[in-house]
């Protein structure tokens, strides 16, 4: 049974949850077409919220704001754009307190582990993209042709990008997207899933008191005929995804109606390789902990556990013990480390892929698995050990708190597990021989490989982001990241 403070919360949402609505030309509107959705605490099942929802009617409007934004922020000097942006940024940094307070009432991340470290994150993304907005180039090439006396490229902005927010990290998803599309001139229209629009509305509030042109961040919270509409909108130049595949699939298919681009960030079952020659003491928490970070709720958390078999049954053995003494329940209580999922819906399909890998004996159950007593959308950490790496258990994404552990003999018996996956987001290795990390990293199928544990493995804003495969296409992070919304124009100067 997990006690929540159901007073507490309702306090909280009332006084830390920005007023539900959406942003279009930098006006608050509150009147839609899209009708309502009942926003509900995942701590305590509670309705805490209404929000409106936007239409392909309030789509239009806002594609309409950025369009005309773009006449503004594409052409300003990049130097005022690097201002405003620093500017930006250090209202972000002021406002660490409110991304973390927003957390754990919007999708149940606990206030003392995940949520606290999203407001710093935000802040450094944004810092970093605001410093590449004055030092975006072209090339001056050499003249092939002899009719040319000079031929060169303009690094130039799409236009309006269309940002689709994932729910699981909202404030994190829109600092690694909205960012570098600002520092490259584009203007953006967000469209944060209709669970999550809170941390939206912060970013969008903080931007327009930074002085950032109104219209160049609009917010239309919505369902799928929102997205749809965004996707298919022809003032629309291009769209950033982060979700699952199946979205993704019919994202792609509208969009290749009009051959529009897209960036997608999409799901991961990332393997963990860890080896016999590691510092167990120092491994293996971090190993346990950080796959049930955000209750389990992360694309590229290290889910699948390949343990060299010397060392697995001291693995699985400490693993438990680490998880045993996670804290679950109430995500206000700055103890908790494990708290709700995001919906009754996200509950029961984690519970069910649980109770279905006992069933087929996926795998050896260790921990966990047994059902939560709760009003809120709870689900026990769970370890299975010997999973066959063949099963839904290994191979479907779980986004909740269940690990996977699976043995190996040999190096490239490690590669073969890590890589039969359809995913290829991330990939960790735990070893200290330098020379085996070396002959594993360009094995691997991921678009970024982890070597042994440090603090924030997977957000830093210098670091390009992204998957191969089923993971999706494209990057975010880094000079890659800032090079997805812009394209290049070539120009040719001949004679006079």
């Amino acid at each position: 049974m997990v006690t929540v403070d159901v007073e507490l919360h309702q306090d909280r949402a009332e006084h830390d949850l920005p007023q539900p609505r959406l942003v279009i030309g930098g006006k608050d509107v509150t009147d839609t077409s899209g009708g309502l959705y009942e926003h509900r605490n995942p701590a305590t099942g509670l309705i805490q919220a209404y929000i409106p929802l936007a239409g392909p009617t309030e789509v239009d409007r806002a594609v309409a704001a950025a369009r005309q934004a773009f006449e503004v922020w594409g052409t300003m000097r990049p130097a005022e754009r690097r201002r405003l942006l620093t500017r930006f940024a250090g209202l972000l940094r002021d406002h660490i307190p409110d991304f973390a307070a927003i957390c754990p009432l919007e999708n149940g991340v606990c206030i003392g582990g995940w949520a606290e470290n999203v407001g710093p994150h935000v802040a450094e993304w944004t810092e970093y993209y605001a410093g590449w907005a004055d030092k975006i180039e072209g090339l001056v090439g050499a003249a092939y042709s002899p009719h040319e006396n000079v031929e060169y490229t303009v690094a130039e902005p799409y236009g309006v990008i269309g940002h689709i927010i994932t729910w699981n990290s909202p404030a994190l998803s829109l600092a690694m997207k909205v960012p570098p599309s600002l520092a490259a001139g584009n203007t953006v229209v967000i469209k944060p899933a209709e669970s999550t629009p809170f941390s939206a509305l912060l970013f969008a509030d903080l931007a327009r008191e930074a002085g950032i042109p109104e219209g160049v961040i609009n917010v239309v919270t919505g369902l799928g005929d929102a997205g749809s509409a965004l996707v298919t909108h022809p003032g629309v130049d291009k769209i950033s995804f982060t979700g699952g595949p199946a979205t993704a699939r019919r994202i792609m298919a509208d969009a290749a109606l009009s051959l529009k681009p897209v960036l997608f960030e999409l799901g991961g079952k990332s393997a963990n390789l860890l080896f016999a020659d590691t510092d167990l003491d120092t491994v293996v928490p971090y190993c346990a902990a950080f796959a049930m970070s955000n209750t389990g709720q992360g694309c590229a958390l290290p889910t699948r556990l390949l343990v060299e078999r010397p060392i697995y049954d001291e693995v699985i053995a400490r693993v438990t013990g680490v998880i045993a003494h996670l804290p679950v329940g109430d995500p206000l209580d700055p103890t908790t480390y494990i708290g709700p999922l995001i919906n009754e819906a996200a509950r029961d399909r984690v519970q069910g892929m649980v109770d279905q890998a006992v069933e087929d004996g996926a795998g050896r159950l260790v921990y966990g698995g047994e059902r939560i007593d709760s009003d809120g959308y709870f689900v026990s950490p769970t370890v299975f050990a010997d999973v066959d790496n063949r099963s839904d258990l290994a191979q479907q994404e779980v986004f909740g708190p269940v690990l996977a552990i699976t043995p190996f003999d040999t190096e490239d018996q490690a590669v073969a597990l890590a890589n039969d996956s359809e995913y290829g987001l991330s990939a960790y290795i735990q070893s200290r021989d330098i020379t085996r990390v070396n002959r594993l990293v360009p094995r691997l199928k991921a678009g970024t490989v982890y070597v042994n544990p440090g603090p924030n493995p997977i957000t830093s804003p210098a670091t390009p982001f992204g998957g191969v495969g089923m993971s999706g296409f494209g990057r975010e992070g880094g000079k890659a990241g800032l090079d997805e919304f812009i394209h290049i124009k070539g120009v040719g100067i001949g004679r006079v």
